[in-house]
């Protein structure tokens, strides 16, 4: 199987934003899943904990459009199904 040091540097741009996605996505839901626990019995989020959600997922946001970015660049065919591979 290939490396990521394999790929071009448009490659292992989109590599890096893909991890970008991954680590948005997991501090997105980790703070839903505290504020679930924290209110499961009743009471509602704070306007700092409603912030702070509203600020992770802007966060996401933007590394789900860097990502699709640094994918369009990657323009030989061969790479990009590497590239999927080394990220499924």
């Amino acid at each position: 199987m290939q490396s990521v040091d394999d790929l071009s540097e448009e490659a292992n741009i989109a590599y890096q934003a893909f991890l970008d996605i991954s680590n948005s996505k997991a501090a997105h839901f980790g703070c839903l899943e505290v504020i679930e626990t924290r209110y499961k019995s009743g009471g509602v989020p704070s306007i700092a904990e409603n912030l702070e959600l509203e600020k992770l997922l802007a966060n996401h946001d933007k590394n789900v459009l860097a990502f699709k970015t640094a994918m369009d660049a990657v323009t030989d065919s061969d790479e990009k199904i590497i590239l999927l591979q080394l990220i499924s």
